[in-house]
């Protein structure tokens, strides 16, 4: 594992030229090592947009944090950018919630365990007391949060309260089976992400699988998206699919489905923490590792 203290720049803005040779002089010019770039040119009917992913050695620049972060506020007067800027020493933190089905959390936690993602769990949420023996086996904190539906902004407020507490920087729905009100969902926009068990935009709602049976469908999927106040609706990060035949019945799609969801799940949450995704409107760019 390297021990490198990196920057990572996420950039958007119109295409225009010049943008790339600037930023790539900026590195340059204060004593940085171009560890990864990587860029995507989109032509539109407006002009077209731009954009990109820089990641640099910091250990001999002449910026310290707050020096770079000027700079690029400059850069961003003069191209008219969206950007954030991160650095590999600190780490995220994720919440995990869930609610009785542990597949998905085993998945996250094992490989926190295996030192996997780059970033912490740093404790997992529940509606139910279900899953505290998994969270406790991998010796990460469970916190019941009962949802009363007739004051579920009351479960909210204590979630909210947990996460500010926790300093959490990511919410991983990893099968929590409620909706998160949309006041939630927009004070944690771009930092939430759900797991579908379908391939959106197939079989919304309730029993995917028992829709894909009933269509006769030859392929199954799962689905990894940032939450947005619309149900099912937000920018995908990480989508995958696996063929299912005649002689399968719902629970080899369920267990099938299974599977598909705790690996993209994974995928979609090593992205966001790798800083390799961008959010563009109702879409998102992937930077591929």
């Amino acid at each position: 594992m390297s021990t490198t203290t990196t920057a990572t720049l996420l950039v958007s803005c119109r295409d225009r030229t010049g943008l790339v040779a600037s930023l790539s002089q900026f590195v340059f010019a204060h004593g940085g090592n171009i560890i990864d770039a990587d860029q995507h040119a989109e032509t539109t009917d407006d002009g077209g947009y731009f954009f990109m992913r820089l990641v640099w050695d910091i250990a001999r620049f002449d910026l310290d944090r707050t020096g770079i972060r000027a700079a690029l506020e400059e850069f961003a007067a003069k191209f008219e950018l969206t950007w954030s800027l991160t650095f590999s020493d600190k780490r995220p933190k994720v919440v995990v919630f869930a609610s009785k089905t542990p597949h998905c959390l085993y998945d996250l936690l094992l490989r926190q365990q295996l030192k996997e993602l780059h970033g912490d769990i740093v404790a997992v949420v529940s509606n139910h007391q279900d899953l505290s023996s998994v969270a406790g086996h991998f010796g990460v904190p469970f916190h019941y949060v009962p949802i009363d539906h007739a004051d579920k902004v009351g479960a909210e407020a204590a979630q909210e309260r947990l996460l500010l507490d926790l300093g959490a920087d990511l919410v991983v729905l990893a099968r929590y089976m409620q909706i998160l009100s949309p006041a939630f969902v927009a004070r944690w926009l771009g930092r939430i992400i759900n797991i579908h068990h379908s391939f959106l935009p197939a079989f919304v709602g309730a029993k995917p699988y028992h829709q894909a049976m009933e269509r006769g469908v030859k392929i199954i999927g799962a689905t990894a998206h940032y939450v947005t106040s619309e149900l099912d609706q937000g920018p995908i990060i990480a989508q995958d699919v696996t063929r299912v035949s005649h002689r399968d019945e719902v629970d080899d799609l369920v267990r099938k489905g299974r599977d598909l969801e705790r690996q993209v799940l994974s995928r979609a949450v090593t992205a966001h923490l790798d800083r390799r995704v961008l959010i563009s409107g109702k879409r998102t760019i992937v930077f591929e590792d």
